[in-house]
């Protein structure tokens, strides 16, 4: 595979209207670590965070969904991470010293994922890339807060999700995907009128509904209902699709996950309502929906900052193709972006794996605001001492079955 070009520098510009843990030169492991899942190990933990890596590697841990409702996005995750941790031990490493990862289910479930984030300090992670989905991430941020433990997570898009001052993210937040969406359909003058569609029982759906609305206005754009459903009633959909239609939307905009939106196609369809329909990364996934009617999601329009079509993309989309026979979600773009942000900020920050995490952390905070990279989400991506990262949205329509950079 093709390396990675990583350019270190200070942090450039913004490059788009969107926004976004060190001693000396370390040595090569003692150890060769194996580029795969360690156990997890302890099973009593205490409250602290783990004071420095005894086995001369660089613990990294991960945290995601990989059983329920959000697998999809979880899996993506870990694939990503696993590959990039592969690539960048066969290339010697952060420094020399070889990645050991570990990653733990939290079943999209905040309590779960707590428990999942003490796990992984009982095994003495220094660093971790997570959580996947934002209510866990939301939860495990408060924990590495206090701990002091650098966070970087590749999908947890709600505001609160980075609260801390040792926490980033690789994707955009809520709010810049709702303005995002909102400038794109009208600079491409996709519709006048739009219908929302959303969740209003979770940050990440209402957050981007929020600032969607806000933007609407200045793009033109009317919106002629906004319908809401909860965690609760996800599977009927007639009322918010019959508003919708009356209302002459032209475009319906879908802020939400994925199998509720592969439910609405079917209805819409049912109901012989077809408009365009637009949704962002959280649509990302609805072609592998068990038992899903492609054809039905023909046109869905999403924003994202990833394609598998794009050039760039060609030698991880076919090294992620071969290690796991299926088509690279952004979801794992992301994370394999993630991993080597950690890199680049680790080898700017010269961080030695004997070091405490609290004091990796410290170094870390300020090489993210220090490092550039050249990744499968954007050109030239850094990042804001707050942890938002700066590069450039795309969009992506379905056509015969597969995403088509637009």
């Amino acid at each position: 595979m093709k390396k990675k070009v990583l350019s270190l520098g200070l942090a450039v510009a913004m490059a788009a209207s969107l926004t976004a843990c060190g001693g000396s030169g370390s040595k090569p492991a003692d150890t060769t670590a194996a580029a795969g899942e360690t156990p997890a190990a302890q099973a009593e933990g205490e409250s602290q965070a783990p004071a420095a890596s005894a086995d001369g590697v660089f613990k990294i841990g991960g945290i995601g969904p990989l059983t329920g409702p959000a697998a999809a996005y979880g899996i993506a995750v870990k694939n990503g991470m696993e590959l990039a941790a592969k690539e960048i031990n066969e290339a010697g490493g952060i420094g020399g010293v070889q990645i050991e990862y570990n990653f733990q289910d939290d079943e999209h479930d905040p309590e779960k994922a707590v428990n999942a984030y003490n796990t992984l300090k009982d095994w003495d992670m220094q660093m971790l890339l997570g959580t996947v989905t934002s209510k866990p991430c939301i939860a495990v941020v408060a924990e590495s807060q206090v701990d002091n433990m650098f966070q970087i997570t590749p999908s947890g898009s709600a505001v609160e999700c980075i609260s801390g001052d040792n926490a980033f993210r690789v994707c955009f937040s809520d709010p810049d995907q709702g303005k995002a969406s909102a400038q794109y359909i009208g600079e491409h003058k996709l519709a006048a009128k739009v219908a929302i569609i959303y969740d209003s029982s979770t940050e990440y759906s209402d957050g981007i509904r929020e600032s969607f609305v806000a933007e609407a206005g200045n793009q033109g754009l009317e919106v002629v209902a906004s319908e809401a459903f909860t965690a609760d009633s996800n599977t009927d959909f007639s009322v918010q699709l019959d508003k919708a239609k009356e209302a002459g939307a032209e475009l319906v905009f879908l802020p939400i996950y994925y199998q509720e939106a592969s439910v609405i196609l079917k209805q819409a369809s049912d109901k012989e309502f077809s408009p365009i329909f637009f949704g962002c990364d959280g649509m990302d996934g609805i072609l592998s929906v068990e038992n899903f009617d492609k054809s039905l999601a023909e046109g869905l329009m999403l924003l994202t900052p990833f394609s598998v079509d794009e050039e760039s993309s060609k030698d991880f989309v076919e090294a992620y193709r071969t290690a796991y026979n299926e088509e690279p979600l952004q979801f794992a773009a992301g994370a394999y972006d993630g991993m080597y942000a950690i890199k680049a900020a680790a080898e700017k920050a010269g961080i030695t794996p004997d070091m405490s995490a609290s004091d990796i952390c410290d170094a870390m905070k300020t090489a993210m605001t220090e490092i550039s990279i050249d990744g499968l989400t954007g050109t030239g991506m850094t990042w804001t001492a707050a942890g938002e990262p700066n590069k450039a949205p795309k969009a992506v329509k379905i056509e015969d079955g597969v995403y088509v950079l637009q």
